[in-house]
């Protein structure tokens, strides 16, 4: 537990800004991981809670939260040996349809639910209803892969026109005129986007048409509905084609543009600098968010039109859905101490190398709050 104290002290030093963490559901495809020391009650040693519980935890959906589910997957198991969690990135439209036919015990989605998803669960919940715990946070990276250019500059309404097919070309007088000093490729753009339904789509969307000034024609959703491009699948797979494509350019969670080494577009938002895409410089966008949920869902309303210095506006908080009643009895316990660890101090000072942000203080408290009355 060395490593994850220096990570708690750090975070702590920096301010604890953001929000992050990926809502813990487990590891991804073939990286199931099961625990490996103390059972029922005993206790977790990187987050001192009770292991309750034995047995096999599924949950799927966000893959913009798999790389920290990946952290805490293995820290919890390695104190939690009762229980195995399995979470697969099948995308957020996916775990959330996956846990309203009651297949998982929780899903991650990167958008909160929608009212007609609410009134579907209560069929699932019984006597209650699904509910939205904030757990990760932080920074969409637009990544892009432009020979002999290291440093470029976009602003909303020439990325709504690029992944709109209206800008081909890299050499364009738009990109051009953002990027004085560029050395910029006649090139031909080779957008890329999610090919299955996705929060990180649906949060990017929700940028392009709340910031590009009407130069994004459609509805914010999770399926991609703007016009030409390429489609690949999950964060992982549109983070590849940009690493191994020439012209190419994307949109995912930073993590996978920091372990890929691609570089990221800085954001002209109208303050007095272009904004980088930084765990902190999105905590600062992050710190803006608004409630928007009822009663036990902590749903937040993100403000993707900020001007304010060094915030960058392209940021997505990814919520881990369950019942807050009527949750399956023999996952229950295990359920419960599980989303209290991602939640906990410890759990958020794990992530913050991987380009996540630690939840604020005041919503990780509610989270846990709220974790401990689901039932």
């Amino acid at each position: 537990m060395k490593l994850q104290r220096k990570n708690r002290v750090r975070a702590l030093a920096v301010g604890a800004l953001a929000v992050s963490g990926a809502l813990a559901l487990t590891a991804c495809g073939s990286d199931n991981t099961s625990g490996s020391s103390g059972g029922s009650g005993s206790s977790a040693k990187a987050a001192n809670i009770k292991c309750d519980g034995k047995g096999k935890l599924l949950a799927s959906g966000s893959s913009a939260q798999k790389n920290a589910m990946d952290v805490w997957v293995q820290n919890y198991s390695g104190a939690c040996q009762g229980t195995e969690i399995n979470y697969q990135p099948t995308g957020s439209g996916a775990g959330v349809t996956t846990f309203l036919q009651g297949q998982t015990a929780f899903a991650g989605s990167d958008s909160a639910l929608k009212p007609e998803e609410i009134t579907k669960s209560k069929t699932l919940c019984k006597g209650g209803q699904a509910i939205d715990l904030p757990m990760v946070g932080g920074p969409i990276a637009v990544g892009y892969n432009v020979p002999g250019v290291d440093n470029l500059v976009l602003d909303a309404p020439t990325l709504a026109k690029i992944f709109d097919s209206q800008i081909t070309n890299w050499n364009d007088p738009a990109i051009k005129k953002l990027n004085p000093g560029a050395k910029l490729p006649d090139l031909k753009i080779q957008a890329f986007h999610r090919s299955d339904d996705s929060g990180t789509t649906d949060n990017f969307t929700k940028y392009l048409k709340a910031a590009s000034g009407g130069a994004w024609k459609h509805e914010p959703a999770k399926k991609w509905e703007g016009t030409g491009g390429q489609a690949a699948s999950g964060s992982a797979g549109v983070s590849s084609q940009v690493k191994q494509t020439s012209g190419a350019i994307s949109y995912f969670e930073l993590s996978y543009a920091t372990a890929s080494k691609i570089p990221t577009v800085k954001i002209n938002t109208g303050a007095k600098a272009p904004v980088e895409a930084t765990v902190d410089n999105a905590s600062k966008a992050i710190a803006e968010a608004q409630p928007a949920g009822q009663g036990n869902d902590l749903a937040l309303k993100l403000n993707y039109t900020t001007k304010a210095e060094g915030a960058y506006p392209i940021t997505l908080v990814t919520y881990e859905i369950a019942c807050d009643k009527g949750n399956k009895a023999e996952t229950l316990p295990a359920t419960k101490s599980f989303l209290t660890y991602v939640s906990s101090t410890d759990g958020q000072a794990a992530l913050k190398a991987l380009g996540y942000a630690p939840l604020p203080t005041e919503i990780a408290d509610k989270v846990r709050k709220t974790v401990a009355t689901l039932s």
